[in-house]
């Protein structure tokens, strides 16, 4: 190669190197880069008050939820599912069927085996309000994957969930029911 070829390739490996930014060529970076996304807007089953809106968003092998719910029992701590049908056509919210499941898993904690549509409780304020951010793993949104999340049911239950009794966790009636839809 004589020297200008050299001088010309250098060149435009140096342009190149110009246009990433330093963030985007590091792991931390790969980690936060968004995938696909996907909202639930929860409204009350009947006789109840709880609403509100669940944003999942998949972000390498895991999926980020933030959720932000009102007319919750005041200072109480409610179960949270995914659930197999995403049908929220009856006022109780039982056409939502049961815990999502598809990988056969005992019910339980994220800390340890679990149904894919176990997520962690909601904690309301004072206030009846609650706000939650956390990760899941072992789900996806939007891949078409069995353990996609896109096209469940929703549910926030009226009691905690004790994590224990199979297959519910004993968290009690269906206080509020959405749809996860791809955003």
């Amino acid at each position: 190669m004589n020297r200008v070829h050299l001088l010309a390739a250098v060149a435009a490996l140096a342009a190149l190197g110009a246009c990433a930014s330093p963030e985007s060529a590091t792991p931390m970076a790969a980690a936060r880069a968004a995938g696909p996304k996907a909202v639930a807007t929860l409204s009350p089953t009947t006789g109840n008050t709880a609403a509100g809106t669940v944003v999942f968003e998949q972000h390498g092998d895991h999926v980020t939820v933030t959720a932000k719910l009102t007319g919750l029992k005041p200072n109480q701590e409610h179960g949270f599912h995914a659930h197999e049908k995403g049908d929220c056509s009856s006022g109780d919210g039982m056409s939502a069927g049961g815990h999502f499941n598809p990988t056969a898993k005992p019910h339980g904690p994220q800390d340890a085996e679990h149904h894919a549509g176990d997520l962690p409780a909601l904690k309301a304020d004072a206030n009846g309000n609650a706000q939650a951010s956390f990760h899941l793993t072992g789900v996806s949104v939007g891949s078409g994957a069995p353990t996609d999340l896109v096209g469940r049911g929703l549910i926030v239950h009226a009691a905690p969930d004790d994590y224990k009794t199979q297959p519910t966790g004993n968290s009690g009636a269906r206080i509020a029911c959405g749809v996860v839809t791809k955003a």
